[in-house]
């Protein structure tokens, strides 16, 4: 599975370190869902995709996710409190269930007219889901 991600990873020109473990990304998550509210969501997305694929950092711990919200412009305080308390437990849940709903087990997965792709993909891949006719 890795040797496939590092390869389409480097076909598509994404950096994807050696990674030796996989960690939890549900912390992760539950900080996207309020950099999302804080106007940073894509830009906390993307650096929490490179310090993990790219840098093989635990996303799992709260030091790693503090460093990163601040790095991007985000409160470190604001986010360890969001962490801590855990105030977007709801929302992530939500969105779990809704795929759980739809049959969704692994991420990422590509949804469209009731097609899918499972797992990363390439740009011709995802044109050829998209442009497929019913």
């Amino acid at each position: 599975m890795l040797a496939h991600l590092s390869k389409t990873a480097e076909q598509m020109g994404l950096p994807f370190g050696e990674r030796l473990m996989t960690f939890n990304s549900r912390r992760a998550q539950e900080l996207g869902k309020w950099a999302e509210t804080c106007g940073r969501g894509e830009v906390f997305h993307h650096a929490v995709f490179h310090a993990y694929f790219a840098e093989g950092r635990n996303i799992a711990q709260i030091p790693v996710l503090t460093h990163i919200a601040d790095a991007v412009g985000l409160d470190p305080d604001e986010a360890r409190t969001v962490l801590l308390e855990r105030s977007f437990r709801e929302p992530v849940d939500r969105d779990w269930q809704r795929a759980r709903n739809q049959g969704i087990t692994a991420v990422p997965t590509f949804v469209t007219n009731g097609r899918r792709l499972v797992g990363a993909q390439t740009y011709q891949d995802l044109t050829r889901l998209i442009e497929a006719e019913d």
